[in-house]
C-alpha cells in the first residue's frame, strides 16, 4: 500500500504541474509572420487571434486573395509555435510519466 500512496502523491504533483503549465500557456502571446513580415498575426496561448497587421503596400486592388493567403500562413506560423511550446511545457510538467501508455499525447 505504501507504493500506492507514493504513486498517488506523484500523480497529484503531476496534475498540479500540468495545471501550472496550462496557466502559463494561456498567458503566452505568439507572433506569426508571412511574406517577410508583411503580414503578422498575434495569437494568445488560448488560440485566440488578438491582432492582424498587414503592411499597407499589400492593400492594392486585386491582391485580396494573396493577402488572405498571407494571413492564413501567418496564423499557421503562430499556431505551429503555440503547438511546439504547448508540447514542450506539458511534456516537462508530466516528467517521467510523459509518453507512458494511458497518458495524454502532447
Amino acid at each position: 500500500m505504501k507504493d500506492l500512496a507514493g504513486l498517488m502523491k506523484q500523480a497529484q504533483q503531476m496534475q498540479e504541474k500540468l495545471a501550472a503549465a496550462q496557466a502559463e500557456l494561456e498567458q503566452m502571446v505568439l507572433l506569426g509572420q508571412a511574406g517577410d513580415g508583411m503580414v503578422k498575426v498575434t495569437l494568445r496561448g488560448t488560440g485566440q487571434i488578438t491582432r492582424v497587421d498587414i503592411d499597407p503596400n499589400l492593400m492594392q486592388p486585386g491582391d485580396a486573395e494573396m493577402v488572405g493567403d498571407l494571413v492564413a500562413a501567418a496564423h499557421a506560423d503562430a499556431k505551429r509555435q503555440l503547438d511546439a511550446r504547448s508540447a514542450e511545457l506539458m511534456t516537462k510538467a508530466a516528467g517521467p510519466l510523459a509518453g507512458m501508455p494511458g497518458m495524454p499525447k502532447f
